[in-house]
Order: C-alpha cells, then structure tokens, then sequence
C-alpha cells in the first residue's frame, strides 16, 4: 500500500493492474477539479521497484490538481504476471500504459496528462512519447536519458560496463535464483548499496521490495524486461537510433552518483527535445525521488507551476541555514 493513496484494479490491454489513486486536494464530490480540465499524473516506476517508489510525490501532485494513478507495471506486486519473454516486449509494454491512460479517459479523468516516469519506467515512457502511441501535455523523467542518447553512450566503454548486469539478466533462471535469494537480499542490497544516503533506505522500505520479489513468479517477470529489450526488436527501437524531435514539455531530474547510467547520457538533448528543463542532484544516486525527494517535490512542483525550475544548490542553501544562525541557534541551546 502506498501511503496517501486508496488501491485499485484496473483492466488495460488485457490484463489487471493494481494502481495507487489519489484524488486532487481540491476536488468535487466525483472526485475532480471543481473548475477547469481534470488533470491525471501517470507515475511509472523502474526496476526493482513498485509505485510504493513514488510515496513521497503523490501529494506534490495532488496539491497541484492532478489525480495520480501509479500503477505497479506488469508483472510487479498484484498486477497481471504474464509468462514468456514476449508478454515484456517494448510494445506491450507501451501498450499497458495506453491502456490505462485510455481507462482513465472513460472515468472522465484525463483532460490533461503528465506522464512521469523512472528507470525502466522512463524507458517506457521516452518511447511512448516517441511512437506518438498517445497525447501527452507534461513528461517528468528521472535517471533514464533519451533513448538516442543511451544508444550513443552506450558505445562508450564507460557506459558499457556499467550496463553489465543486462547482459547477465539474458542467462536464463540464474538471475532470478541469484536474486531471490536469503529472501531476496540482492534486491534490497540494490537500492542500499546505490544509494549515497543510505539513511533513506531503512529496512521497512527495503522489505517493501524484497517481499514483492518473492511473490511467485514476480523475479522472472522483472527480468523479462531486460531479456525481451535485448531479443525482441520493435518499431521503437528504430525511434531510438532515428527519433523524432519530441514536442512535449519535458522535466528531467537527475541524481548524479547514479551507479548504472553515466551522467554524460544527459548531455547533447537540445535537439532532441523542444521544451526540455534538466536539474542534476549532486550527491545523490540513481534512486532519485527516494533519496532526495523535498529537492525532488519542490523541482517539480515549480515545474508544475510554471515558475523556474531551481538548481539543487540554491534549494540547499534554503533548507540550510547560514552558518551566523547555526551558530546563533548552537549558542542558544546551550544556555
């Protein structure tokens, strides 16, 4: 359960996906805007991850009139598990999220759409936007680049080695035995030892993931991903190599420390994207929205307003105070 948030299941492109919900704060008796064009944010999460990954968002968009929907993608926690590498191909998964997008449009809850998205999530996400597969008026992606860009990093070596572990996910059962195991310690290490503040992942929340993990059938599902990015070619893969300019406002936020994705895959964007705004986190890993998520809400939530978007380093400054108050405020206590 994802705190703030009522669970539900929702059918889309064929099979049921359980979704946080959370209405907009000020909201009618049906659940929408009282005034103006009902606004639905689209959160998808990444690997190994659930929507719980998006706890700290869901009211900084709710504050700002959106009604969330963060489902857990197939095959993670209680959404459909199909079996076979194909059921994870790129356009099914593209599939799954026109799916909801068009449920949400029959509950008359999607005027307006901003598409937010992490890791695997993004990599839905950049793609969905790519193919055209729907219209989406606001995109906010953290730690996945532009699929060109990976494309092109990726031929680096310092790229390469990092994406090391998408090769090991293509053997077949090793992965998920070797991830299931003592429990699922492997997943819980994956975000603790990513992670820069390691104060952010307690061992409630790394439970949170371990336990879906062991669901069954849940490891070789998460792996399918990998395993069907790198076997099945898709007519977006081809929009990767050769995109088109995306016209859709786009936020990026981007912890720097992040381990698996070079921070040089969000370099060389501008003609890539037509409306696009990058803040990097400095200190911060690749589980962004988890480790820094007051910088993370308060980037967003100026976004959302249209104002500037501020650099992490004056959002530090604020939250810390001068070193003439710390010293006033030390003296004090001590009296």
């Amino acid at each position: 359960m994802v705190p703030g948030t009522q669970t539900t299941f929702i059918e889309a492109n064929g099979i049921r996906f359980e979704v946080a919900v959370a209405q907009p704060v000020h909201a009618g008796a049906s659940g929408n805007q009282v005034s103006g064009k009902r606004k639905l944010a689209l959160l998808l999460h990444g690997f190994p991850e659930l929507n719980f990954s998006w706890r700290d968002q869901i009211s900084t968009f709710t504050n700002a009139g959106y009604t969330v929907w963060a489902p857990n993608l197939r095959g993670y926690g209680d959404t459909s598990r199909p079996e076979g590498i194909d059921a994870y191909r790129l356009d099914v998964l593209i599939d799954d999220v026109a799916g909801l997008i068009d449920a949400a449009k029959a509950e008359g809850l999607a005027d307006e759409i901003c598409l937010v998205s992490h890791d695997w999530g993004g990599a839905i996400a950049w793609s969905f936007l790519l193919g055209k597969k729907r219209e989406i008026d606001r995109f906010i992606v953290m730690n996945l680049p532009h699929p060109k860009r990976f494309v092109d990093e990726f031929k680096t070596w310092k790229q390469f080695k990092r994406s090391w572990y998408t090769f090991f996910f293509q053997i077949p059962w090793l992965p998920e035995k070797l991830l299931g195991a003592k429990k699922a310690e492997a997943i819980g290490r994956a975000f603790h030892d990513m992670a820069v503040d390691k104060s952010r992942f307690p061992d409630d929340v790394l439970n949170v993931y371990r336990e879906a993990a062991l669901k069954p059938g849940a490891l070789t599902a998460m792996v399918n991903y990998y395993r069907a990015a790198m076997r099945r070619q898709t007519p977006y893969h081809d929009l990767w190599r050769e995109p088109p300019v995306i016209e859709v406002p786009t936020l990026m936020i981007w912890g720097e420390e992040d381990s698996a994705l070079c921070v040089e895959t969000t370099d060389k964007m501008d003609p890539l994207m037509s409306d696009f705004t990058l803040r990097r986190l400095p200190g911060v890993s690749h589980w962004v929205q988890q480790e820094a998520p007051e910088t993370v809400n308060a980037m967003i939530a100026a976004w959302l307003g249209g104002i500037a978007v501020p650099q992490a380093a004056d959002l530090n400054r604020l939250a810390s105070p001068p070193p003439q108050e710390m010293a006033t405020a030390t003296s004090s206590a001590a009296q």
